[in-house]
């Protein structure tokens, strides 16, 4: 690959520094791992914490993880050691070649891509832990946590999305998610001067998931109305003391006890 610039334009480094100040994602000292996948979004996410890491007063740690589960014979693990060590950044590779056949053949409930996402959590914050690092940096943009509040809704019946920082007490770490306030498409267009060339992913379900499903019908719903995802961000951050919501159903037992009151009530009044 080219030989890498350290450099960031001020439209990408502003709502990078916006998302690290305003969720305080960064402290002095703090040992930084990247879950690096070698797609777009979290080369992207490493690259940039690269750049930041020279520009920046406060001084921090970066390295990278990465997980491969074996779903292909083409291994990720050397372009992405090419990568990192363009950047001189330790790469941290955990291989986990049984992976696919408890995902795909498990007798769970949950469905493929929610057991995916819990064992690669799970590598992560253990490579994590082992090596010392205690932020877990994720390649999450903007996109992702609109398509995740609208599949809460849709598929779990849930007003909810994820944060940009949260910490898990179990494993001592703190996931932060640097790049949350850039658009998938500012991403894509980091190539100008960002020229890694991301790996494709390998998933048997890539494209074919339920969160493709909810980005096409974003899509689709903006080409009728542009301000549909604006719609969703802003829906996203409401104040919850705004919203008008239907109160919680009543239990059965609720429900009998509002009946005995009603009752009571007729003979007071007669």
């Amino acid at each position: 690959m080219e030989p890498l610039q350290r450099i960031l334009p001020k439209n990408y480094t502003k709502p990078i520094w916006r998302a690290i100040m305003e969720f305080d994602m960064i402290k002095p000292g703090d040992r930084i791992m990247v879950g690096l996948s070698g797609g777009k979004d979290s080369s992207f996410l490493l690259y940039a914490l690269w750049v930041l890491q020279k520009q920046t007063m406060i001084p921090f740690d970066l390295a990278a993880v990465s997980v491969d589960p074996g779903f292909s014979e083409m291994r990720p693990g050397p372009r992405l050691q090419a990568l990192c060590d363009s950047m001189q950044i330790p790469l941290f590779l955990e291989e986990l070649p049984l992976m696919k056949d408890v995902i795909f053949t498990g007798k769970s409930n949950d469905s493929p891509c929610a057991r995916c996402a819990f064992f690669r959590r799970g590598a992560v914050n253990r490579v994590a832990v082992k090596e010392g690092y205690n932020k877990l940096a994720l390649g999450h943009h903007h996109d992702d946590a609109v398509e995740t509040f609208l599949m809460s809704i849709l598929y779990s019946g849930q007003i909810t999305t994820f944060l940009p920082v949260t910490p898990q007490d179990r494993a001592g770490i703190t996931v932060i998610r640097p790049i949350i306030y850039l658009r998938e498409k500012e991403i894509r267009a980091a190539k100008k001067f960002f020229p890694f060339e991301p790996i494709s992913s390998c998933c048997p379900r890539d494209g074919n998931s339920t969160r493709s499903d909810v980005k096409k019908l974003i899509h689709q719903l903006h080409e009728e109305n542009h301000s549909i995802y604006d719609n969703l961000s802003a829906a996203m951050r409401f104040k919850p003391e705004k919203a008008v919501l239907w109160p919680p159903s009543l239990t059965r037992e609720e429900m009998r006890e509002r009946y005995i009151q009603k009752i009571a009530e007729k003979e007071i009044s007669l």
